[in-house]
């Protein structure tokens, strides 16, 4: 699925939310084997925000501020 795929979604952003939970199953709920599909919903989440404004909601993206700090931390570490 596409990133707009991804946002038209309800609730937005929940296929790459699930992504990450299947992802995690999988792999002992070890996060470092699925920082791809933690990076795909941080991306889709960025553009949930861009679109809809920083008090926008859905449930598979953190709040907009949190979402941000994960980001930045994030791009730290690589």
């Amino acid at each position: 699925m596409t990133l707009q795929d991804d946002l038209a979604a309800n609730p937005p952003c929940h296929p790459r939310a699930c992504a990450i939970q299947n992802c995690l199953t999988r792999n002992g709920f070890d996060e470092s084997k699925c920082q791809k599909q933690i990076d795909a919903l941080y991306e889709c989440c960025n553009a949930f925000y861009e679109k809809n404004g920083e008090s926008a909601s859905t449930v598979s993206c953190p709040k907009a501020s949190l979402l941000r700090l994960k980001m930045e931390q994030t791009k730290k570490a690589t």
